[in-house]
């Protein structure tokens, strides 16, 4: 792994409540997470358990009710809590970047292809008009977009679905960023589209040797492109270690349910069952105490009713389970 002075996302005890009608939405409850340049980290987990509001935390983006607190949120050293908002305005779109779920509703309708992509590249003073759109082009060609010049001028509603997730994903890049959070860049594609447009952020990741943040859901995805993965349960990281470690050995029953629930070539009998994992998701309104999975664990004893520490092993694979890892792996 590479050492502290690659270090460009620090995050400790990240938390974001939420106030609703009937209390507080504990959102995201004491997240830790570590990006290092060139490095690409997923988070994972069922819709609803905190993943993009982690990610919008991360860029300062949270709707005016949230509040956000963290024991440490740092970008490359700097500390982005005591930042002001015009330091972040200056960080966001230059240094950081954010892929977002739905093109359609982050692409201004009435504005065309090319005023959207070197408005970030102008604003932050990376260039002139000219050189905004020669970087526009060169970029549209990367993300696989042909007759590049003549989309400038085009809008957004003149593309299909996949053509605006790579203009959103070129947007991103304008700047030549050290950090790319991208949010379920696939969300709104169709299925054949899909695994192209995640392929693409993996080799321009590799390509600028900036650090990707991706999250999804997708563990096919997650096991072909990431060398770590978070995964989340509840507004909390329950298993956070090097894919090999976490889907080679998933210490969490949580992963281990989410495991079961895809095929795995060699391992998944053609015509069984897949697995499933029962119940719902628990409310985060209000006063929460021991493991939020516990109503669904096939494991749980009296000792999850009590606050679970995130326990690391010597490798750098940590879980939060009081369930000794030996013994899940024994039961799967």
């Amino acid at each position: 792994m590479s050492g502290t002075a690659d270090l460009l996302l620090d995050v400790r005890g990240l938390e974001v409540d939420i106030p609703v009608a009937g209390g507080t939405l504990h959102a995201v409850r004491g997240i830790s997470l570590a990006a290092r340049r060139g490095e690409t980290l997923c988070i994972v987990g069922e819709s609803g358990c905190g993943k993009s509001l982690t990610s919008l935390a991360l860029m300062g983006l949270l709707p005016p009710s949230a509040k956000r607190r963290a024991e440490r949120l740092s970008f490359a050293g700097e500390d982005l809590l005591s930042a002001s908002p015009r330091r972040l305005r200056a960080l966001r779109g230059d240094r950081m970047a954010m892929v977002f779920q739905d093109p359609m509703t982050c692409l201004n309708p009435s504005l065309t292809i090319g005023d959207q992509l070197t408005e970030t590249f102008l604003r932050h003073g990376k260039g002139n008009t000219r050189a905004a759109r020669d970087r526009a082009v060169t970029l549209l060609e990367r993300v696989g977009i042909a007759a590049a010049a003549n989309r400038l001028g085009q809008y957004p509603h003149q593309l299909s679905g996949g053509l605006r997730q790579r203009v959103v994903i070129a947007m991103a890049l304008m700047c030549g960023p050290d950090l790319v959070l991208a949010d379920e860049p696939t969300t709104a594609l169709d299925a054949t589209i899909q695994l192209g447009i995640l392929q693409l952020l993996a080799e321009l990741q590799r390509e600028m040797h900036m650090a990707l943040v991706l999250v999804t859901h997708d563990l096919g995805i997650v096991a072909r492109i990431a060398d770590r993965v978070a995964v989340m349960y509840a507004g909390q990281v329950v298993e956070e270690g090097t894919v090999g470690d976490v889907f080679g050995a998933p210490r969490h029953p949580y992963t281990r349910g989410l495991m079961d629930c895809i095929p795995q070539p060699g391992r998944t009998v053609p015509g069984t069952r897949l697995g499933t994992i029962p119940g719902m998701v628990p409310s985060l309104v209000g006063e929460l105490r021991g493991c939020s999975f516990r109503g669904r664990c096939p494991y749980a004893m009296p000792a999850c009713a009590e606050p679970i520490a995130l326990r690391e092993g010597p490798d750098g694979h940590s879980w939060r389970c009081v369930l000794p890892a030996e013994a899940l792996a024994r039961a799967a």
